[in-house]
């Protein structure tokens, strides 16, 4: 018995889950004792690919039904026609309002097959009253379901072919305004002739081409002559439209519910001229005349056209409209907001808004973003630069995804919404999957695999829509006025030199060298440059600035990234502004070391990096190389890279001076570190294949005391030890061979900042030996060495090399640089006429004592010689005072009560002035300079760079270096010089 039961056919095989579905199968003629019957076939597996099998079947079962005798014809057309088969079982399938349509009006089928659906005006002609409403909703209703039914007939049959999704909402928006002028016909009729003038303006997603199955029809009217009439032609028209079609909303009109219903044209011009919001600006973006008189739909288009691509210029504009969008948001109850398909996070008004504002920000000067459509407007947005072509596609395919899914939960009941399913009800994620077109993917079944897209195009459409949104170049961009956008060659001129352009005719040419074309790279500057024109206007050299960025553009022609950053992250562009208006060197380090432009974005990565990360991650990459030449290629390379890192973060104001000066010692610890170990290999090769000493590089002057700057020079020392086997001589020889290459390959001439690796604080100087042994050094100083050499002693610090060695010559150095007892008074007379002689022999020709940074009264010079000073006497008893660094000398000697607290205050100050302004002007300049410029331009950039405002009096900056230099030379008369 129960292998006779499992003989059965069953209707599952084809998706049918129904109790009835034996039974409505047999009353179809498709099914018998034995299964499917011939011909039935191709029935049974097209209702298998209907969304959803019982419903398609049972909505086929109420049609047979209905058709009564006509039946086996339709049967005989379903099993003849693929077409018609595929489009019927589909809208079946999909849409219970289409099935009670179609059970209503069974001869409607055909038209399916062969569209003779009867147009929108000829099935109201001569009609009003209820027999024209009875007679539109019928017509418009066939006429929906032919375009369901092409929508949806590739599910069931996929050689009809999927349409495209733009198609599709073209046929709504013409199926919509037909029904608007057939509305307004049967109005007419029942009105009788009249004077008055009346044209209807589709708004929102009718005027963009872009209508649901189920929406709201907006529009606004326009009246002439006879107001009233065309105020009553008005009204009757919503209500057919509403009663047979859609809802017509005319709330977008001025002054919304409350405003008169028709205006004149001169009423519709007064108001947005006067009263209108951000938002109505929004929405006119969209108004497109569809019926009525067109000559005055067009006359409205002419007068409100212009305040569309305008409404940017008002105030507060991006921001008013980015305040909409977050308004509508919090209208979504919580619960909801991850399922809103129309407005929750992720959803469809994210793109909308998204494009939108970019269309009439950058419309206003390009006539290509003047579009209604939104996938339209997206492509031109990509097409023209203004958003990346990944992002437009990206964002366009999921506006698409999402828009599909409206349309397929809206065919259900031909109702309005736009709700996703719960993910807990899995009847109504499978059919909304198979409705889609959504189907099993690795072992998922439809409703995971729909799931899974919906999070990522919702989660696409978010990162997007913020990324684009709330860019901050679109604020930048809406703050340059629409007439500035527009101008011809001599108001740009004229624009130019308002702006403080001292040359308006060259920056006019380098403007044209970088938009000419039809490139997308044109396209894009385009957009750029008004934005970085007004930008580089508040800096102190807007020409040279503008002169940098042309070079740089030029250089990074062929990087694909650089000019979608600039557009994508509005950071980027301000700072970018900054630092060209400011510095002659940034600009041609960042050119070749592009990679820091994107750390412009991001403030961290920028100005706090770890610099022990830094000197870790060079001195690893220069190891991969094994080649000389390669190493110290790589060397430059991150050095150069990371010198525009610290250069960038210190002119934007997000690197205090001590932090500057240790980054960039640090970099110059790493590449004599890195470019030790690649010469020590190569030497040793050549020695036989072992080194004959081991290295290490003591660090002098500033590097020592951790406190470069970027002009400075590595003041060095190297000390050797024999290795087991070889001789001193040896190991000195040895060594000497590898400081001597390492100097020649680090200071070979270049385009970067120079690597000059200075020995001239050894023993001897000039005339000694590049590199001794540790014994020969300590024997140096114990028989010959005066209190200069030991002074100089005092910042040195172990660099690179061997470690070991390097914490051997430092602990044997103490006693010659903190000697026991201190300073006698003769050495003490000895290191003050040493200062005396370098005040006034060392100071250049003509250079200005009171603004000479290095050498001048209260500069650098005086500061470190007062705090030396301290340490030759008392850091035998004060072991805190034993330390490179002059402001780590200066808090231990205030500790230790060897200068008053205020004095050290007093010489801090100073001597970080002097090292900051040293350090802006280097940048400033492009070239090292001690002295302080003292008028002019540069003056500027190195006020800006110390953090006065753009309207800064030079003279205040001059002022205040004096004073604070004075005041600490004062400082160093009592200190040291007693």
């Amino acid at each position: 018995m129960a292998d006779r039961a499992r003989t059965v056919p069953s209707t599952a095989r084809f998706g049918l889950t129904d109790d009835r579905a034996d039974a409505a199968l047999r009353a179809a003629g498709w099914w018998d004792d034995g299964g499917p019957v011939k011909g039935a076939e191709p029935m049974l597996t097209a209702l298998s690919r209907s969304p959803d099998p019982d419903l398609a079947l049972r909505g086929m079962d109420r049609l047979r039904e209905s058709a009564g005798a006509g039946w086996p014809r339709l049967d005989d057309a379903l099993r003849g026609d693929r077409a018609l088969r595929g489009r019927l079982i589909a809208v079946l399938g999909a849409s219970t309002a289409f099935a009670d349509f179609l059970v209503a009006n069974p001869d409607s089928c055909h038209a399916l097959s062969d569209g003779s659906s009867l147009d929108l005006i000829s099935a109201v002609e001569g009609l009003t009253g209820p027999e024209a409403v009875r007679a539109l909703r019928s017509a418009y209703r066939a006429q929906l379901l032919e375009i369901a039914a092409d929508d949806l007939g590739h599910l069931v049959e996929p050689d009809l072919g999927a349409p495209n999704f733009d198609d599709v909402t073209a046929r709504l928006t013409e199926l919509a305004e037909e029904a608007l002028r057939a509305a307004l016909v049967v109005a007419q009729a029942e009105q009788g002739p009249n004077d008055a003038r009346l044209a209807i303006i589709a708004m929102g997603k009718c005027g963009g081409r872009e209508l649901n199955y189920v929406s709201d029809v907006d529009v606004v009217f326009v009246g002439e002559d006879n107001v009233d009439v065309a105020t009553r032609l008005a009204s009757r028209m919503m209500t057919v439209a509403d009663s047979a079609c859609f809802e017509v909303d005319a709330a977008l009109r001025p002054e919304g519910k409350a405003g008169a219903l028709v205006r004149t044209l001169d009423g519709h011009a007064a108001y947005y001229r006067r009263w209108a919001r951000t938002w109505e600006f929004q929405a006119l973006l969209k108004a497109r005349p569809v019926a009525g008189d067109a000559e005055l739909g067009e006359a409205y288009l002419d007068v409100v056209r212009p305040m569309v691509w305008t409404a940017a210029d008002r105030d507060g504009f991006v921001g008013d409209v980015q305040q909409m969008r977050r308004r509508v948001e919090d209208h979504v109850p919580a619960e909801l907001l991850e399922r809103e398909l129309k407005l929750g996070r992720g959803g469809l008004r994210d793109v909308e808004f998204a494009v939108q504002l970019l269309q009439l920000v950058h419309g206003r000067s390009d006539e290509d973003l003047r579009l209604g459509s939104t996938t339209a407007a997206l492509t031109a947005l990509g097409s023209g630069g203004y958003v990346g072509r990944a992002d437009a596609a990206g964002l366009g395919e999921s506006y698409r995804f999402l828009r599909t899914l409206e349309h397929r939960l809206q065919l259900q009941k031909l109702r309005r919404t736009h709700l996703f399913p719960d993910e807990s009800n899995l009847v109504d994620l499978r059919w909304l999957a198979r409705a889609a077109g959504v189907r099993p993917d690795r072992g998922r079944a439809e409703e995971q695999v729909l799931l899974s897209e919906f999070r990522r195009h919702a989660n696409r459409v978010r990162r997007l829509h913020e990324k684009l949104f709330y860019r901050p170049l679109l604020e930048a961009v809406a703050n340059v006025p629409t007439e500035a956008l527009r101008l011809t060659a001599s108001e740009a001129v004229a624009r130019l030199g308002a702006l403080g352009y001292a040359s308006p005719e060259g920056a006019l040419n380098h403007i044209h060298a970088l938009t000419t074309g039809v490139s997308r790279r044109a396209a894009i500057q385009s957009a750029l440059l008004p934005v970085l024109l007004d930008l580089l206007a508040t800096t102190p050299d807007p020409d040279g600035g503008l002169l940098s960025y042309r070079k740089m553009s030029e250089a990074l022609a062929t990087t694909p990234w650089y000019l979608r950053l600039l557009r994508d992250e509005g950071a980027v562009v301000q700072r970018l502004a900054q630092l060209l208006g400011m510095s002659k060197l940034v600009p041609e380090m960042v050119a070749r070391a592009p990679e820091v432009l994107r750390l412009l974005a991001d403030t961290k990565e920028l100005a706090n990096r770890d610099p022990a990360e830094v000197a870790s991650s060079l001195r690893t990459a220069v190891a991969r190389h094994r080649d000389l030449h390669g190493a110290v290629a790589a060397a430059r390379s991150l050095r150069r890279h990371e010198l525009a890192r610290v250069a960038c973060a210190d002119l934007l104001g997000l690197m205090q001076t001590p932090a500057v000066c240790g980054a960039l010692s640090s970099i110059w610890a790493a590449v004599l570190q890195a470019a030790l170990a690649s010469v020590e290999r190569e030497k040793s090769v050549e020695a036989g294949g072992w080194p004959k000493a081991k290295i290490a590089i003591i660090g002098m002057g500033r590097l020592g005391g951790n406190e470069l700057g970027y002009g400075s020079d590595a003041d060095v020392m190297f000390v050797c030890e024999p290795v087991e086997g070889a001789s001193g001589d040896e190991a000195a020889k040895f060594a000497a061979s590898v400081a001597e290459a390492m100097r020649r390959q680090l200071g070979a001439p270049s385009q970067d900042p120079p690597l000059e690796v200075d020995v001239g604080l050894r023993p001897q100087g000039k005339q000694g030996p590049l590199a001794r042994t540790l014994d020969s050094y300590i024997e140096y100083y114990r028989r010959w060495g005066e209190v200069w050499e030991a002074q100089a002693l005092l910042r040195a610090s172990f660099v690179a090399g061997d470690p070991a060695l390097g914490a051997r010559f430092i602990n044997a150095i103490d006693e010659f640089r903190y000697p026991r007892g201190g300073l006698d008074a003769t050495s003490v007379r000895e290191i003050r006429r040493i200062k005396a002689r370098v005040d006034t022999e060392r100071l250049p020709r003509g250079a200005d004592p009171t603004t000479h940074t290095k050498l001048g009264r209260g500069g650098l010079a005086d500061v470190e010689w007062t705090v030396q000073l301290l340490q030759l006497q008392h850091a035998h008893e004060v072991p805190s005072l034993r330390t490179p660094s002059t402001l780590d000398g200066l808090t231990a000697a205030v500790e230790a009560h060897l200068i008053s607290k205020s004095d050290a205050e007093e010489l801090r100050a100073a001597w970080l002035l002097a090292t900051s302004v040293r350090n802006a002007t280097m940048l400033v300049r492009g070239k090292p300079s001690d002295q302080v410029p003292t008028s002019g331009r540069e003056l500027l950039a190195v006020a800006r760079a110390l953090g006065y405002s753009q309207d800064v009096d030079p003279g205040e900056v001059l002022d205040g270096y004096r004073r604070t230099t004075r005041r600490a030379r004062a400082v160093v008369e009592r200190v040291f010089y007693g």
